[in-house]
This record gives structure tokens, sequence and C-alpha cells, in this order.
């Protein structure tokens, strides 16, 4: 293969890596810049979503079916635990920045031995919904690859429209502004910080399913994309959706052309250099809001 169509190869994988790392950073950082605490179980709701997405195709025999019940059952399953979690747990702590830290810690370690002892250590295929190829006229393409980038798209855009549309979104961008003020103008500061919890976890949840059935189940599935999550949330800006939107696909992009080309340690070493770069000569984020 020559190096224009390699090149287009790599590219290809890295919207699709892109896509998938975009709706998680998403969440993670709806999370932060709505209720301003970092949360670290953040990888292992991703995880979370794709050991169920395996349970849940291993439950229904037609594989469209099994993914098609897996992409909607599962982000619900993770976001109500992840609701139950934020007011069971991180309330009591009155969302103190230090205290969700190591509390979300542990919460990271006890639901990844849970998923080892529920679904054990092997990694667990996902059959994709269809098997449709495209043919190039220089190698063939998943297209099922090319569904995830598309689905990725429409809920990324649907959560754009609940932000900035919807009535919802109006009261998480009212708390997230100044929580004093809502809470007196009758806001439930409470629920919103739980639903956008629930929503982070959610979208976290969402892109496992999408990314399952190329990537197997795995009880320690959750470390990559939590690593490159705070990756992608620092260098767009902590709380700014577009700055994480648009540094999901330089990192995304560049994990897949530096992988394709390079050894893929490589594409970790651009990302940590691009992440030291943003804290030494911009700390709040390339479209963060200055301090």
């Amino acid at each position: 293969m020559g190096t224009g169509p390699l090149l287009l190869l790599a590219t290809l994988e890295g919207t699709v890596m892109a896509a998938v790392l975009a709706l998680a950073a998403v969440g993670l950082s709806l999370s932060f810049g709505v209720m301003r605490v970092v949360n670290v179980a953040h990888g292992e709701f991703f995880m979370l979503g794709a050991v169920l997405a395996w349970a849940v195709a291993q439950a229904v025999p037609s594989a469209p079916l099994g993914f098609v019940a897996a992409l909607v059952i599962c982000p619900v399953l993770v976001g109500a635990l992840a609701y139950a979690i934020d007011a069971g747990l991180l309330r009591r702590l009155k969302h103190d920045p230090e205290a969700t830290i190591v509390a979300t810690i542990g919460l990271s370690y006890i639901l990844q031995q849970g998923a080892l002892s529920l679904f054990g250590p092997d990694a667990r295929p996902v059959e994709a919904p269809f098997t449709l190829r495209l043919q190039l006229p220089w190698f063939g393409y998943s297209g099922y690859k090319l569904f995830v980038v598309v689905a990725a798209a429409l809920v990324l855009l649907a959560v754009w429209w609940v932000m900035t549309r919807s009535r919802a979104g109006l009261v998480m961008r009212a708390t997230q502004i100044d929580r004093a003020t809502a809470r007196a103008f009758g806001i439930n500061v409470d629920r919103v910080y739980a639903g956008t919890f629930a929503l982070g976890a959610g979208l976290a949840a969402v892109a496992a399913v999408l990314i399952v059935p190329i990537q197997q189940a795995h009880y320690l599935m959750g470390h990559d994309p939590l690593l490159l999550s705070f990756i992608v949330v620092i260098i767009g800006g902590l709380g700014s959706i577009r700055g994480t939107l648009i540094a999901a696909l330089v990192i995304g992009l560049a994990d897949g052309i530096l992988s394709m080309l390079y050894p893929p340690t490589l594409a970790k070493i651009f990302a940590t250099l691009a992440v030291a770069l943003v804290l030494v000569f911009r700390p709040q984020g390339l479209f963060g809001a200055r301090p």
C-alpha cells in the first residue's frame, strides 16, 4: 500500500477514535463544567457500558437487535447507577472537589472489581450489527466504523441541542454559573447535579457500546478512555464543550495516524506533550475561561 492510501486509512481510523473519544470526553467535561468536580470513575462507567453491552447482546439472539437493545438499555442502566451514586454518595460529601476525587477513585476500584467478579477476566467479543464493507480503490473499509462516526455525531448534536436550546440545558447552565442564585430561584441544584452526573456517565456508556464491536469488552478497558478524556478536557478547556470536541478531533486523529505510521507509543507521547504545552502556556485550556 502506498503512502497516500495508508494515510487515508490512518485518517479514517483516527476519525473513528475521535468520535468515540468526543462522546466520552464531553461526558467528563459536563460533570466538571456544571458540578465543578472531577469524576475519576468516568473510565469505569465506560467499561461498565461495554460489559453490559456484551451481556445484553448475549441475551438477544439476533446481532442487530442485540446491538440496538444494548445501545438503548446500557446507557440508561449506567446513567441510573451514576444518578444513584451522586444521590447516595457525592451529595453527602456536598460535592467537595477533593473529597469527590477520593470517593470516585474508590468507586472506580469497586466498579472494576465488581465487573471482574460478575463477568470474569476474559475479553468478551460483541458482534457488529452489520458486516457491510465499503470497497475503495486501494482497500476495503468497515461500514460499521463509519456508522460509529455518524452515530457519535448525532448524539453530540443532540447534547448540543439540549445544552443550548432546551429548558434542561438552561437550568444546567444557570447552575454552572451561580449555584446559590440558581437555588434562590427555585432550581433543585441537587437534582441538576445528579442528572448531569448521570448524563456524563450515560455518554461514556454510549461511546462504549459503539466501540465494543471493534474493541472487545474487558474489565480493565476503562483506563485509556479515562486518560485520553482527561487529556482532551484539559486541552480543550475544563467545562468547554466546544473545546472538548475540537481537542477530541485533534487527539483522535493524531492517535489514529501516528499509531498507524509509527510505534503506538509515539501517539501517547504526542498527547502528553500537548497537555504539557497547554498547561504551561494556557493553563485554562484553549477554549476555557480565564479565572
